[in-house]
């Protein structure tokens, strides 16, 4: 069985940590670096993970999966090159960093694959695109592929289209969540107690999601069937239109794939 460890437990590292075991995977198979003692007590004590240094998962795992924030990548790749053993698979969720970083920091001949993962991952509805590196073959994806499922979705994309990929799903889950935030406001402007116009807006957007999720219509389609003419609807659509939420998004989502990039040069030689 192979052993991974995950470097950085934090949400998504929880989350993928408890979606392999809930996918089958044995506790004493999973193991994960955290630098608060207080939460790795609790999660080894929820789950039975093993808490680990840096050092004793690249002895021991072949699968590293990074989970730090991009800001904190420096002193783990400096702290995990030379201890490294050959063949060992890196998995890295850090959003925005090429696997030409991982490459040039650990030793010649590292597979390296670069995932996209988003916060639904926390209730095992993650939409994940992976990217292999220069030295990753089609079985790395393969073994990348299988522990992503058990968290979600899994898409396989040219490493050229990463950053799109974190301006759109990576960062997706909160432009729908400032939406629905918006919509519960105009709830209570409207007269609606909060609670029920949070009712009210969740479960429309559920309901929502599924329609989509089936996939037999076009979103285009499932707007134009609510959208009566001379009708409410279509009145609202009109003044969104009219203040540019259209082109507001697009920019927004350009703008969050120009940071990716960003964060990728800061780490460039």
């Amino acid at each position: 069985m192979t052993k991974i460890a995950v470097l950085g437990a934090g949400k998504i590292g929880e989350a993928l940590l408890s979606g392999l075991l809930q996918g089958g995977r044995a506790a004493a198979d999973l193991m994960f670096t955290e630098k608060h003692e207080s939460r790795a007590r609790s999660l080894t004590e929820q789950y039975g993970f093993e808490a680990v240094t840096v050092a004793g998962a690249a002895a021991r795992a072949d699968v590293l999966v990074v989970a730090v924030k991009p800001q904190d990548i420096e002193p783990l790749l400096t702290e995990l090159s030379p201890v490294l053993r050959p063949g060992t698979l890196i998995v890295s969720l850090c959003a925005g960093l090429p696997t030409a970083l991982y490459e040039r920091r650990l030793p010649a001949g590292t597979p390296v694959v670069r995932v996209m993962p988003n916060t639904p991952m926390v209730v095992g509805e993650a939409m994940s695109a992976v990217s292999g590196g220069s030295n990753a073959t089609a079985e790395h994806l393969k073994v990348v592929e299988e522990l992503l499922s058990t968290v979600g979705k899994v898409a396989v994309v040219p490493e050229s289209q990463q950053d799109a990929v974190t301006a759109l799903s990576g960062s997706g889950p909160a432009y729908f969540f400032f939406l629905v935030e918006a919509m519960i406001d105009a709830g209570i402007l409207l007269g609606i107690p909060r609670d029920l116009a949070s009712q009210l807006i969740i479960q429309s957007a559920v309901g929502a999601a599924t329609m989509l999720a089936e996939g037999t219509s076009h979103p285009v389609i499932l707007r134009e069937a609510v959208t009566s003419p001379a009708g409410t609807t279509i009145m609202a659509i009109r003044e969104l239109e009219k203040h540019g939420v259209r082109a507001a998004l697009l920019a927004a989502i350009e703008s969050a794939r120009d940071r990716s990039v960003e964060l990728g040069r800061q780490h460039e030689d």
